[in-house]
């Protein structure tokens, strides 16, 4: 009989919550017990739309509750540390991404959830669109042929826009956030880029501050990411006007073809092969149910004992960390940083993104 887990919430602040609070009280598999966040209108706001309990401290929660996995939604300093305290608690955990604000909190929640034997899952939200699953799945093909250069733009309309009043009070902390949009949008193409072509030799980053006043973090980000045979570029930019074309976009180079994704839930597809040079449009096909969600991923995984989707593995995030770590360092410095010689060559074979 399929297990029912329990699922706990520490923090409502991250805007992202939202959208998995609806997907945890939808699932068959999944029961929200409880929330905890210390401002009284957020949890005023899950009890009366979900009518389960909620608490000011997230510690008063696991030891009243009876909770089998803890979803964490703070600020990514905060995060990190809630993330790691209920690994230790022997909860299985999920974090909101990048993972941390800083490369050392990502490596002692890994080692928390390492340590104590729970899974641990890094929730990406564009990973459940099906363009980006059909594109990752499309560039590993043997047919693509190598991979040689990923360029990656993610932007909106900055934190005044786009952010609630409790997301924009900590977006725009660099010690709560990690830094600007260079760790808010910039971390979603380096963590493509880990899985495709894995560590980078070397790291580059320019950031501005661009808006009248300046904002205490820089609001646009460009980070290159340097490989023996290969490169990626990554743009992350707040205060672009609307949703264009260029939103969230990416392409993937290989030797014998591209595959380019557009934004949105519904975003589109094009591809190239070298006896079809002309872009062609395609549908994404359907993705099955455990890849609908966050919660429906993490579920089937907790349940069936499955690797998560690359993007959302702990220790190919945690590499992710590092390059953000590098492209802060990079950008505050006018200098290429480079990395620790590491295993080269992309993280995850072709299957694992056959889903």
């Amino acid at each position: 009989m399929t297990k029912t887990y329990r699922i706990g919430v520490a923090g409502l602040t991250h805007d992202h919550v939202w959208g998995n609070l609806e997907n945890v009280a939808a699932s068959e598999q999944g029961q929200l017990a409880a929330v905890a966040d210390p401002n009284p209108p957020l949890r005023d706001r899950v009890t009366q739309q979900y009518g389960c309990a909620a608490y000011a401290d997230y510690r008063e929660m696991v030891d009243r509750e009876s909770l089998d996995a803890l979803y964490v939604f703070c600020d990514n300093a905060q995060g990190a540390e809630v993330g790691a305290w209920a690994a230790q608690q022997g909860l299985h955990v999920l974090v909101e991404k990048p993972m941390a604000a800083t490369l050392a909190g990502g490596e002692r929640l890994l080692a928390a959830a390492q340590s104590a034997g729970v899974r641990l899952m890094i929730n990406w939200p564009v990973v459940w669109r099906p363009q980006v699953q059909a594109a990752l799945e499309i560039a590993t093909r043997s047919e693509f042929g190598r991979i040689w250069q990923l360029t990656h733009r993610a932007g909106h309309g900055g934190p005044e826009a786009e952010c609630s009043p409790y997301f924009s009070e900590w977006i725009l902390d660099p010690q709560r956030n990690g830094a600007g949009a260079l760790v808010d949008l910039c971390c979603y193409g380096i963590n493509m880029a880990q899985v495709l072509l894995g560590r980078p030799e070397r790291v580059t980053a320019v950031a501005g501050q661009w808006y009248d006043p300046p904002l205490p973090v820089e609001d646009n980000a460009i980070v290159v990411m340097n490989y023996p045979r290969a490169m990626a570029t990554v743009e992350g930019a707040w205060g672009q006007v609307g949703q264009p074309t260029t939103g969230y976009l990416a392409t993937i180079w290989g030797l014998h073809g591209s595959v380019t994704l557009g934004p949105g839930r519904g975003g589109r597809l094009w591809t190239t092969l070298a006896g079809q040079p002309a872009n062609v449009e395609i549908t994404p096909p359907v993705p099955p149910s455990h890849m609908a969600n966050g919660t429906a991923h993490f579920l089937w995984a907790l349940e069936t004992g499955s690797e998560f989707y690359p993007l959302c593995r702990p220790d190919v995030c945690r590499d992710t960390q590092e390059v953000l770590d590098a492209a802060i360092r990079s950008a505050r410095e006018g200098a290429s940083v480079p990395l620790p010689a590491g295993a080269a060559g992309p993280r995850c074979t072709p299957d694992c993104f056959r889903r």
